[in-house]
């Protein structure tokens, strides 16, 4: 009598959650202005041009995460998520105030100001996952782009106390995605391992998102650059 083979173990989400930031984790030479701010010899207006850009950025990405969340209606872990990304939003929002102050713009510049659209691809495409892609594996993709971003932001951060002389307060909104979020990421966790239990999270296609988001990551900070 033939012996049925016992089926596979079902993933975990924090194995498929570490599967995916390891994946999809950008050359370590892949952002020359990273590196040029880590040695200080990126110009200071770069950070002017950073702060103004991410107003936008986190504006957008706010109205993103509430559109998910309210899409995940009826699954709970991954409404949760998403509810606390567009919190985090709010709360970055604040802190960057700091670095605009710290760089002299002034409201009118801020609200008049031109963005680039090398830098804004980012959100459009945030905006087109939150309007078509399931919410469960738009969780995977970000949790990778997280891991990118908050790598950046630890060394522009360091970089602008050690080499530029920036206050604390301009510091801030660096030091915030910096800083370990254990919050999110239990919350990224549950909400995954619902998609997964559902079946409505697909690791193939997370990554496939996660890629594009990686790239329009970079072309972030390129397009900062000039």
């Amino acid at each position: 009598m033939a012996r049925t083979a016992p089926d596979a173990p079902r993933p975990t989400a924090a194995a498929v959650l570490d599967d995916a930031v390891r994946a999809l984790a950008p050359d370590s030479a892949a952002n020359p202005l990273v590196a040029q701010i880590e040695a200080g010899a990126a110009p200071r207006t770069v950070f002017a041009t950073l702060a103004l850009e991410q107003h936008q950025v986190i504006a957008a990405d706010r109205v993103s995460f509430q559109h998910l969340a309210r899409r995940a209606d009826g699954d709970p872990p991954v409404a949760d998520f998403y509810d606390l990304l567009a919190q985090g939003e709010t709360l970055a929002l604040k802190r960057l105030a700091g670095l605009a102050d710290a760089c002299e713009l002034t409201a009118r510049e801020i609200a008049e100001y031109r963005p680039r659209p090398g830098c804004q691809a980012y959100p459009s495409y945030a905006a087109r996952l939150a309007l078509s892609g399931d919410p469960a594996d738009v969780a995977i993709a970000l949790t990778a782009n997280f891991a990118a971003w908050g790598g950046y932001c630890t060394v522009v951060g360091t970089a602008m106390r050690d080499h530029y002389g920036f206050p604390e307060a301009a510091c801030a909104f660096f030091g915030f995605f910096a800083e370990p979020a254990p919050a999110v990421e239990e919350k990224a966790r549950a909400a995954v391992q619902h998609g997964l239990d559902t079946g409505q999270a697909r690791p193939p296609t997370a990554h496939r998102y996660g890629r594009l988001l990686q790239a329009y990551e970079l072309m972030f900070w390129d397009s900062v650059a000039g």
